[in-house]
């Protein structure tokens, strides 16, 4: 890693411990000894504007989690509402969001994706 400082290799993984595929990527990270900061959306609700950066990425539906539990018991499966709508919601009930969002410098994932994660480590 010559020269390379601890920082600019600083993941930043948001979602909750009880999450599987959040587990997983904290644990992909960590095999490879890379640091991670972790955000536990149990313990500090998601950001609006971190969801925004996200959002302007990815699109909002991307980070709402159709089949997640929470999203099921609020009766929200089929629900139309404009973006901001939907963001401000997953602020409230983070439970609703596909896990984990994870940041490399510029770059990001939603979800699972132990490629796209390889690619940045690669580089």
């Amino acid at each position: 890693m010559g020269g390379t400082t601890p920082q600019a290799r600083q993941v930043q993984v948001f979602g909750t411990k009880k999450n599987a595929d959040t587990r997983k990527a904290l644990r992909f990270f960590a095999e490879r000894r890379i640091f991670t900061h972790f955000v536990d959306f149990q313990e500090r609700a998601p950001a609006l504007g971190e969801l925004r950066r996200f959002s302007e990425r990815f699109g909002v539906s991307t980070l709402v989690d159709r089949e997640s539990r929470r999203l099921l018991d609020l009766g929200l499966q089929r629900s139309m509402h404009s973006d901001d709508w939907w963001l401000q919601k997953l602020t409230e009930e983070p439970g609703m969001l596909k896990q984990p969002l994870v940041r490399f410098g510029s770059k990001g994932t939603v979800g699972l994706d132990e490629n796209a994660w390889r690619d940045w480590l690669s580089t």
